[in-house]
């Protein structure tokens, strides 16, 4: 990256093609490093060998490991509830969201892998779930409106509601071995999206 270019990413102008793709590199190595067993011994050396790049192209994008690992924790939560209208176009609603579903788990998963290294972030004076649950459940209103345009969802439920579930299903079997039984509670509670009452009324929030 050019001097030009990082001045360009502090202004939060766009980067280069190259610039980018090194960043989203950076980005993938950082997560697999950090959700790793011996992430405490995680070098950023490592990662940008990982990311194919060299330990100066990782400190002009990132220039603390807190920063790297705040924003690979916002690019997987960017990439799932980007993900929403590619899956819309792709699929009926329903599917779309029992789809988004299974993704959600996996960013949950890879959420307490990174457990340790968001701990330090925040210990550091970082936020990094500024906005995450208004972004979910941005994402997960999306889906249940399409559902329930379509007639293939329930047009009464509370987005907050569908997190709720889904953070529950997450910490009960949100471990890879564990991920039959997720499917089969993410399965359940899509039965009970499906249930149409005789009368339906969107709750308001508290």
């Amino acid at each position: 990256m050019t001097d030009t270019e990082t001045q360009s990413q502090a202004e939060g102008r766009p980067l280069r093609a190259d610039a980018r793709r090194n960043r989203a590199r950076l980005l993938d190595a950082a997560v697999r490093a950090f959700s790793g067993d011996d992430e405490a011994e995680v070098t950023l050396e490592a990662i940008a060998r990982d990311a194919g790049v060299g330990i100066g192209t990782l400190y002009r994008h990132f220039p603390t490991r807190e920063a790297l690992v705040e924003a690979a924790y916002r690019n997987e939560l960017a990439r799932l509830c980007g993900a929403v209208p590619g899956l819309l176009a792709e699929l009926p609603p329903d599917q779309a969201t029992r789809t988004w579903m299974d993704r959600f788990v996996d960013y949950m998963t890879t959420k307490r892998g990174m457990a340790s290294a968001l701990r330090a972030v925040i210990a550091a004076g970082g936020n990094p779930y500024s906005h995450s649950r208004d972004t979910l459940l941005g994402a997960i209103g999306t889906l249940l409106g399409a559902a329930a345009a379509a007639g293939t969802l329930r047009a009464d439920i509370a987005p907050a509601d569908v997190l709720a579930s889904l953070s529950g299903v997450s910490l009960t079997a949100g471990e890879p071995a564990q991920r039959d039984q997720a499917r089969r509670l993410l399965d359940l509670l899509m039965d009970g999206l499906r249930y149409q009452p005789a009368s339906a009324e969107i709750p308001q929030p508290d």
